[in-house]
């Protein structure tokens, strides 16, 4: 892995709730060329949404109701399992709250206890408060798990993470972008069915 002493200090400060300065998908074509090949590969798994579903080296089914093997980066593995954590939380306590029949979702974990706590909060409010306080909570593991390197590669993966939620919450501000939120949110909180047996749960959001 490198130390990014170019890279780091062009990179504008971001604040949550402000206008993105670029999209991910510009600093992704910005950042590559600068990256190892390993840390630039890491770069393309990176999303809100934990890595889909799919076969391991055995041909085994993976879901998010199991914990996704190691990729290379302890940052990435920690973001993927906190996003895991809320998302199951949310699901089994929307379930609840609509008193559904049938199969619950997936036992969820309870840690890390931040997003479970999140999860308990968001289906307390509207769904545009809800989908508030998930981002916030988002913003801030996503810092706490960044670390103090400050040209190390988490810097650079934590800012494209960054870059994503300022994406979405903008996107929230037009008539196109309300419609894709109330599609994110019912995804996540109002199908939780679909994180049964298989505790797979389909995001709905680009990476």
């Amino acid at each position: 892995m490198g130390a990014y002493y170019y890279l780091v200090p062009q990179l504008s400060h971001l604040i949550y709730g402000q206008t993105p300065p670029m999209t991910a998908a510009e600093f992704r074509e910005m950042a590559t060329p600068l990256l190892t090949g390993e840390d630039a590969a890491l770069l393309d798994t990176i999303g809100l949404d934990p890595e889909p579903p799919k076969p391991d080296e055995t041909g085994r089914e993976l879901s998010y109701a199991e914990k996704l093997p190691p990729c290379g980066s302890d940052f990435i593995d920690n973001w993927r399992e906190w996003e895991r954590t809320l998302r199951l939380n949310l699901a089994k306590l929307r379930f609840i709250k609509l008193k559904r029949e049938g199969a619950g979702p997936a036992e969820p974990p309870d840690f890390p206890v931040e997003a479970v706590a999140t999860a308990a909060k968001a289906v307390q409010e509207t769904p545009l408060e809800g989908e508030s306080v998930i981002d916030k909570a988002r913003w801030s593991a996503i810092e706490s798990m960044q670390g103090n390197e400050y040209f190390g590669r988490n810097t650079i993966f934590a800012y494209l993470l960054k870059l994503m939620i300022l994406e979405r919450q903008a996107s929230f501000q037009t008539e196109t972008g309300f419609s894709e939120y109330k599609s994110l949110y019912a995804s996540i909180l109002e199908q939780p069915a679909a994180i049964a047996a298989v505790g797979t749960l389909s995001a709905g959001e680009s990476k």
